[in-house]
């Protein structure tokens, strides 16, 4: 195993997660070429204009993306990553995630910035400002915003919107000095340029990814995130 210095306490630790952090949960990722429903590209119906076009399409693939997570438990990954912020405070222990499936929460994690949104919530398609709905399986087709009348739309920040919270991420970014990038593919911007970022103000940072996708990484650990993150936090946290 690579040798990882252990942060002391006044460091402070950025942890991105991706698809990685929750395959071992089960959860399917519909990326890539073989990533097909009904005859069409995922990519393609996770877009403004496709809602546009047909939201019921669009809905009914939400749907079923939110049923297939709706048993799904988060694994030893999500777990570890909980502990290491319990531990350290969500100011020490930043945690960002590219994932929509919610696990991190349901983990128990105090403070997760969710920058591509939530299968578990459904949001006014006219103001940002009017209030979250959370849902858990099939979409309600006939509830409205309550503030405005209207229609509701996944949660997800689709393809052509910018992601939720980056001035908050980019300050964490600027101020941290352990970046940790956990399952992630390393292409989707602008999470793909946040190691970049990171080593440019002198943190150190970390790759966990069985297949490795390259950068600015000091350490490298080819392996999964539910295997590799317990034994980082147990020996981070046994100071």
């Amino acid at each position: 195993m690579t040798e990882i210095a252990r942060p002391g306490p006044t460091d402070r630790v950025v942890i991105l997660s991706g698809a990685g952090l929750s395959a071992a949960s089960g959860v399917p990722t519909f990326r890539g070429p073989g990533g097909l429903w009904e005859g069409h590209r995922a990519t393609d119906l996770a877009t403004p204009e496709a809602w546009a076009a047909d939201a019921e399409l669009v809905r009914r693939f939400y749907d079923m993306r939110r049923e297939l997570v709706e048993g799904v438990v988060p694994n030893p990954g999500h777990d570890a990553l909980v502990r290491l912020q319990q531990a350290w405070g969500p100011k020490r222990c930043f945690l960002v995630t590219q994932n929509v499936d919610g696990l991190l929460g349901i983990a128990g994690a105090d403070e997760v910035v969710e920058m591509h949104g939530s299968l578990r919530r459904l949001k006014c398609e006219r103001s940002d400002a009017c209030p979250r709905v959370a849902v858990t399986s099939l979409q309600d087709r006939d509830r409205a915003c309550a503030d405005c009348g209207g229609r509701l739309r996944p949660d997800v920040v689709w393809f052509g919107e910018m992601p939720y919270a980056m001035e908050t991420i980019y300050s964490m970014l600027a101020a941290c000095t352990v970046f940790v990038n956990v399952g992630t593919s390393g292409v989707v911007y602008p999470a793909a340029g946040f190691s970049s970022g990171a080593r440019s103000v002198g943190a150190v940072c970390i790759e966990i990814n069985p297949d490795p996708a390259g950068g600015p990484f000091k350490h490298v650990l080819a392996e999964g995130a539910e295997t590799a993150l317990p034994r980082i936090v147990d020996d981070w946290l046994s100071a």
